[in-house]
């Protein structure tokens, strides 16, 4: 084959390409020009919390789709069928839970780190330091694996080398993060977002014409095993079934609705129904969106099928994470510009969530390090030394992505599950914190410590074991059409497979294919433990921490419950079974004065609707205008 007939970008799809990155500079330059020029904590951080809802509902939708989930979650339809679907119900899910628990707990708070929270919840400084140590790393393990994944695929199919990749994105997101602050981050997310969806509509609307029509292309995959809906085994060591992608993702994903991405975009809103708006269009729009991503995976695996030649049978490309790219690449190789369009949309997913982590960690570094540690620092010093650290936690990605080029072996595999390690603890934390009035900081401390520890395990055994069997592809698409030069389009690289949000566990170049649709694989020994689906991995640290958390804090001694502050707690009873008697709910409290929560947290809010719009730029203040107790027993509001 001539080299002019392979698919490349040429000089316009390059031009689209820079010119999404130049429009997201210039949000962040407009951002560090107007309003107050972002020389405040409050506004830097949190848009001085006066945002609006739809920008930043839209920019907690897009910080969880990454470039690895817009690669990943179509090679994963490609490759295992649709059923992976079921899961993006957890989003909705775990958005209403934000919305019945988590808004009416933080919010009023008015917190701009969340683990400010538990410094007020435990009135102990090393449990916040904690939290925001472990959830600091995992952000950055993470944001190095969102630069890195995309980078090796388009590599690989568009010659755009891996370190310009990882650079590019990570240089872009740290400059219009550092000069606009969070405002600049929600409305690049905004136009991020919109660069994303024509995308993805772009090649669903191409791709499904090549394969004939939307009916033929649904006929293809149902008659190859994609439209695999339904599996209702509920045995918890079947990589997918219903209940596992369904009950096991919420429990994992309600996870992001405590993390500090999340917590920044409530507590940015002026409003509890402000905040409320976000959670509930945020989830609705994460469905939509992804469920477009899912439906690549079977447009992409029709075209192929169409053509008679899958790319991934014929060994074109290496691995599943590179087969949209590739399609794209060939569908549009007669439209110069679409293909650059397709990279700004892959290149806008990495953009946002990695410029949400580095306002999420410069938030972090302020308020749980700087601001506690440095009282007499003015406010505008604060403000600089925030900038300054996006930077620094930039360059941290950036780091972690090269180290990861440069290791041998399934690093990418390590990463996922270093996140897992990471988010199963954090979830823990903060369900404990919040619905456990016996919770002390021992316990919550050995909780972290444990189920970090156990998840990490299971995680590296799922990853390194020489013995354990996974689950097989699904029968590829037909190859009788490559020609020989088509076989050779592509140089393989040896890497292994990008894994994403869903885990594809898959690390041979060579896919291993299986007419059992079920996904039952027997294992033994320790293996039988390490096959355990990824999806009940969250649910199983959350057990594993509620366990270890209450039996230390059972041991070192629990406080007495009239000492609780209610206004950091939740009454479970009420949320669970609130058609139960009211008389029978108080009991349920044993002893804790639930009842005077909605009092004192009334009386707050209105000694702060008197005050003057502005925000305490100490840590201190936000203690004093909180509140503390003067005694266990005084549960006025004498120092709210």
């Amino acid at each position: 084959m001539a080299d002019e007939d392979v698919a490349r970008l040429v000089l316009v799809d390059y031009i689209t390409f820079g010119s999404t990155i130049l429009v997201s500079l210039s949000i962040g330059v407009y951002f560090a020009l107007s309003g107050g020029r972002q020389k405040t904590t409050n506004e830097y951080l949190m848009g001085n919390r006066h945002m609006k809802a739809i920008p930043v509902a839209l920019s907690l939708m897009v910080t969880y789709e990454s470039s690895i989930t817009m690669l990943g979650f179509p090679a994963e339809v490609y490759v295992h069928g649709i059923m992976y679907w079921w899961s993006l119900l957890s989003f909705l899910f775990a958005n209403l839970i934000g919305v019945l628990i988590w808004v009416p707990l933080i919010h009023p708070l008015k917190v701009t780190s969340v683990y400010q929270y538990l410094e007020l919840r435990y009135k102990s400084r090393g449990i916040r330091l904690l939290g925001t140590c472990v959830s600091g790393l995992g952000t950055i393990f993470y944001m190095g694996s969102v630069l890195y994944g995309p980078a090796i695929a388009l590599d690989a199919v568009t010659e755009f080398p891996v370190w310009a990749s990882i650079t590019l994105v990570a240089t872009v997101s740290a400059v219009y993060t550092a000069i606009g602050g969070i405002k600049a981050v929600v409305w690049t997310d905004v136009f991020q977002c919109l660069i994303m969806l024509i995308g993805m509509v772009s090649v669903l609307i191409q791709g499904t014409l090549y394969a004939g029509g939307s009916a033929n292309m649904f006929k293809i995959n149902d008659n190859n095993g994609r439209l695999n809906f339904f599996n209702f085994n509920p045995d918890p060591f079947v990589r997918h079934t219903f209940w596992g992608l369904v009950i096991g993702s919420t429990v994992q994903i309600t996870g992001m609705i405590f993390r500090q991405s999340s917590v920044q975009r409530i507590s940015s809103m002026p409003t509890q129904s402000a905040a409320k708006k976000v959670l509930l269009f945020a989830g609705p729009g994460f469905l939509f969106t992804m469920s477009l991503a899912a439906f690549e995976g079977l447009v992409v695996f029709a075209y192929f099928y169409s053509k008679g030649c899958d790319p991934l049978e014929s060994e074109q490309i290496s691995n599943a994470n590179q087969i949209l790219p590739f399609m794209v690449l060939d569908m549009f190789r007669k439209l110069p510009g679409m293909p650059g369009l397709f990279l700004a949309s892959i290149f806008s997913a990495s953009l946002s969530t990695l410029s949400s982590g580095l306002a999420s960690l410069s938030a972090q570094l302020t308020e749980d390090f700087v601001k506690p540690t440095f009282k007499g620092l003015t406010d505008f010093r604060t403000t600089i030394i925030a900038k300054m650290s996006v930077l620094l936690f930039g360059s941290a990605a950036v780091a972690v992505s090269f180290m990861i080029v440069n290791i041998e072996g399934p690093i990418t595999q390590v990463t996922h599950s270093l996140s897992a390690a990471f988010g199963a603890p954090m979830t823990g934390l903060m369900v404990y914190s919040a619905y456990f009035p016996s919770a002390t900081p021992k316990g919550a401390m050995a909780g972290v410590i444990s189920s970090m520890s156990f998840i990490f395990w299971i995680s590296m055994g799922q990853s390194f074991s020489t013995t354990l069997k996974k689950t097989p592809y699904l029968p590829p698409g037909p190859t009788d059409q490559c020609s020989v030069q088509e076989m050779n389009i592509t140089s393989l690289i040896n890497t292994t497979y990008i894994m994403n949000n869903t885990n594809l566990y898959t690390t041979t170049v060579q896919p291993n294919y299986s007419q059992d649709f079920s996904g039952f694989i027997e294992n033994e020994g320790i293996d039988r433990l390490y096959a355990i689906s990824y999806q009940w991995l969250g649910a199983l640290g959350i057990i594993v921490f509620l366990v270890m958390a209450s039996i230390v804090s059972f041991i070192t001694g629990r406080p007495d419950p009239a000492e609780v502050d209610v206004r950091y707690v939740l009454p479970v009873v009420d949320h669970m079974f609130p058609f139960l008697p009211k008389r029978f709910r108080k009991w349920c409290y044993f002893g804790v004065p639930f009842e005077k929560r909605q009092y004192l947290l009334d009386a707050m809010e209105k000694i702060k609707m008197v005050q003057d719009e502005s925000f305490p730029s100490s840590e201190d203040e936000e203690h004093a205008m909180m509140g503390k107790q003067n005694s266990k027993d005084n549960y006025s509001t004498t120092n709210i």
